[in-house]
């Protein structure tokens, strides 16, 4: 309990000195100052630059990168979602089929229209299983981040919340013809359409929930997602979910842009595990007496 509280006080401070941070920005760019000690990061090839907002880690200020970009490369810090939705939307309900929507009624979520105390709900989080995929892609908790990490046959892919990863294959490989074992995050295989990294995943668990707003998920479905990196600071992804057991057609998703997160990549992350004892003392001392259920 007194982590969390911990943790969301500090969550609350950091916001605040973030947009005093942006405010001073601002000003110094109006100015024609060029931020914190006067150094910027910038790329060739007509990317504005980008303030460097870490120097003061590092003994010797920041690194100014120059270079072209690779838009092949996704590395170079973590990136956080700031334009698009955290959840299916609750548009996606009219695409519910028979069996999706029993499966949909089933769920007691603790958001949205149909959200309820969470004592009385049973997101599968409250316990601290895993958030699978898609939850982990719409980055519900918080405005958590992911970052990648390349090598020469995969990608990885590791979100900061619960410090859940899932492997990307890129080495050429199809996906497997029959649904491989069930898996939280799902088998997953991807290839470059030009300078997008296309990845597709089957093989979900079927205890996933596609969303915090209880949307349903099969063993059959298919996920697609496209990522595209259009400027050193920018990264573009848009995600298709395919369930025909679930859903009477694909279910597209808004274009989500994330921004890189420069002082985030360099520094050390809060640690961020949902760890089962914690979550339950937060259950029985908080979560079930604001329902007024004794235990």
């Amino acid at each position: 309990m007194s982590q969390r509280l911990a943790t969301l006080l500090l969550i609350a401070a950091v916001a605040v000195v973030a947009s005093s941070l942006v405010m001073a920005q601002g000003r110094g760019a109006r100015q024609g100052g060029a931020g914190r000690g006067g150094q910027e990061i910038s790329l060739d090839g007509g990317q504005p630059p980008i303030p460097c907002t870490n120097h003061w880690q590092r003994p010797n200020g920041c690194v100014k990168l120059t270079g072209t970009l690779n838009p092949r490369d996704l590395s170079g810090g973590v990136w956080m979602r700031t334009r698009g939705a955290a959840n299916m939307t609750p548009a996606a309900d009219a695409l519910l089929t028979a069996e999706g929507r029993r499966m949909f009624e089933s769920y007691k979520p603790s958001f949205g229209p149909r959200g309820i105390m969470p004592a009385l709900g049973n997101d599968p989080i409250g316990n601290c299983d895993p958030m699978g995929l898609t939850r982990n892609l719409f980055t519900e908790i918080a405005a958590r981040t992911f970052e990648f990490v390349h090598t020469p046959d995969r990608v990885l892919q590791f979100f900061e919340y619960a410090h859940q990863y899932r492997t990307i294959w890129l080495d050429g490989r199809p996906l497997p013809k029959d649904n491989p074992e069930q898996r939280w995050m799902g088998y997953s295989a991807g290839r470059w359409e030009g300078d997008t990294l296309v990845v597709e995943t089957i093989g979900l668990d079927e205890r996933d929930w596609a969303d915090h707003l209880g949307h349903p998920l099969s063993g059959k479905a298919h996920i697609t997602e496209r990522y595209r990196r259009t400027a050193f600071d920018t990264l573009e992804m848009q995600m298709t979910i395919t369930d025909p057991e679930y859903y009477s057609k694909p279910w597209v998703s808004d274009t989500k842009i994330h921004r890189l997160q420069m002082e985030k990549g360099m520094d050390d992350r809060m640690e961020m595990f949902c760890v089962p004892s914690e979550e339950q003392t937060f259950n029985r001392t908080i979560r079930d007496p604001a329902a007024g259920i004794k235990r």
